[in-house]
């Protein structure tokens, strides 16, 4: 056998090893990647000398290994500089062996700015798309250009609002439960004028059974003018005959009040409500038992659902007052849904909000006029009134006649001029 290098041939020497030669160095071998060697052995030492270590720290090989032209220099192991992979430096990114740099910190200026920006964004968004939603659903059937002779209009706003026994759109089952009978058409349940201005809310119920006069008015669907002859009736007469228009007209003639917008709800919109908000809590001020309404009270603070609420407010005959004592507990249920209603828990939880206002839009008819900001003018007021910043009474009685009250005609007037001149008002009612 012949000694290596020289002895064997390239036959019998194998595809596993480099070529080798006679030379007194060695061929350059094939350089084994991430390996570097480092310089040339010294002048005059042959290779039977020491041969140079290798150098893993320079990406440059030399003498022997690490000088093939084809080997690629990105492969630098660095070994002796802690660097395995690469030899780029340490970017903090994978297959790098350096110091990782820290990530930048995060701007919170700008994260909250952004934030900021898409809150109000929604808000809006959110706002406008309910506003257009809650505007189509407002019933703008009264026309009150066609009421005639009309009042000045005075300080601050009045509304007339109305509770009609209307029984439109309701089943058989309902009026069995809501003790509503099946009469047809509609008739005016209860009557009050809201004034809103700088001096606090006043509520005023006007009794259906006060003695009023019917004036010349347009009929509202005929436009035909009917000339008053002075007869006189009971105030719900005058919806009954020609709808909420000649009421207003009515109303305006025999307290010389301008009216600036109408709303009326019926039994069944009612009750919706009050449901839809899961309940009024109110204090009754006595037991009560009524088969016409269906109200059975016993004497306290209890929540009355949307059947329930409608059997109290009906109640007529139950009560030692009659009428007036029931536009009082109108007036006080009516004041207590609106403080309901106008509680964080509900207007802040979209699940009670919408289907408050859904059933509370639907029920509602108002004159072409209306908007929604008049409605929520209206509606805080009411509230504000529940809420000892307001005043509620009845218009002033002097006594009767034929069965229908006659109202106190001075002290109408002096209620009346208050109201115009938005003062706080002194008048009290019965």
């Amino acid at each position: 056998m012949n000694d290596w290098p020289g002895g064997w041939s390239d036959d019998n020497r194998g595809d596993r090893y480099g070529r080798g030669s006679s030379r007194a160095q060695p061929e350059g071998a094939r350089v084994m990647r991430q390996v570097r060697r480092g310089p040339a052995a010294p002048p005059g030492q042959g290779y039977g000398g020491v041969p140079q270590q290798p150098s893993y720290v320079n990406g440059q090989g030399h003498g022997g290994y690490g000088d093939d032209p084809g080997y690629n220099d990105g492969y630098d192991s660095g070994y002796n500089t802690g660097q395995v992979y690469g030899g780029s430096g340490g970017t903090g990114g994978p297959g790098d062996g350096g110091v990782r740099e820290p990530r930048p910190a995060p701007n919170w200026r700008r994260r909250i700015k952004v934030t900021a920006i898409t809150v109000v964004t929604l808000v809006v968004v959110t706002s406008v798309a309910t506003y257009f939603w809650a505007d189509s659903k407002l019933n703008r059937e009264v026309d009150l250009s066609k009421v005639i002779d009309r009042p000045e209009a005075g300080e601050g706003t009045n509304y007339l609002i109305v509770g009609s026994d209307s029984r439109e759109g309701m089943s058989a089952e309902e009026k069995k439960a809501l003790h509503t009978g099946s009469a047809e058409g509609k008739r005016t349940d209860s009557m009050m004028i809201l004034h809103t201005g700088d001096n606090g809310p006043t509520l005023i119920s006007l009794p259906r059974d006060s003695d009023v006069e019917i004036p010349t008015f347009v009929g509202s669907e005929s436009g035909k003018t009917y000339k008053g002859t002075g007869r006189h009736v009971k105030l719900n007469a005058a919806y009954a005959e020609d709808g909420p228009e000649l009421l207003v007209r009515t109303v305006e003639f025999n307290t010389g009040l301008h009216i600036d917008h109408y709303v009326e709800i019926g039994f069944a919109g009612f009750a919706n409500i009050v449901d839809s908000v899961g309940g009024v809590e109110i204090d009754i001020p006595q037991d009560i038992k009524d088969s016409k309404s269906g109200a059975d009270f016993k004497k306290g603070k209890q929540t009355l659902n949307g059947e329930e609420a409608l059997a109290f407010v009906r109640t007529r005959y139950a009560l030692a007052g009659s009428d007036l004592d029931r536009t009082k507990n109108q007036q006080k249920f009516l004041s207590a849904l609106a403080n309901q209603v106008a509680t964080p828990s509900t207007i802040l939880n979209p699940f009670k909000l919408y289907p408050t206002m859904g059933a509370g839009l639907d029920s509602l008819i108002v004159d072409k006029d209306m908007g929604l900001f008049d409605l929520a003018d209206m509606f805080w007021s009411m509230k504000g009134v529940s809420g000892g910043e307001g005043k509620s009474m009845n218009m002033p009685i002097s006594g009767s006649t034929g069965g229908n009250l006659v109202w106190d005609k001075a002290k109408v007037k002096t209620l009346v001029d208050q109201l115009k001149n938005d003062e706080t008002v002194t008048v009290s009612g019965n």
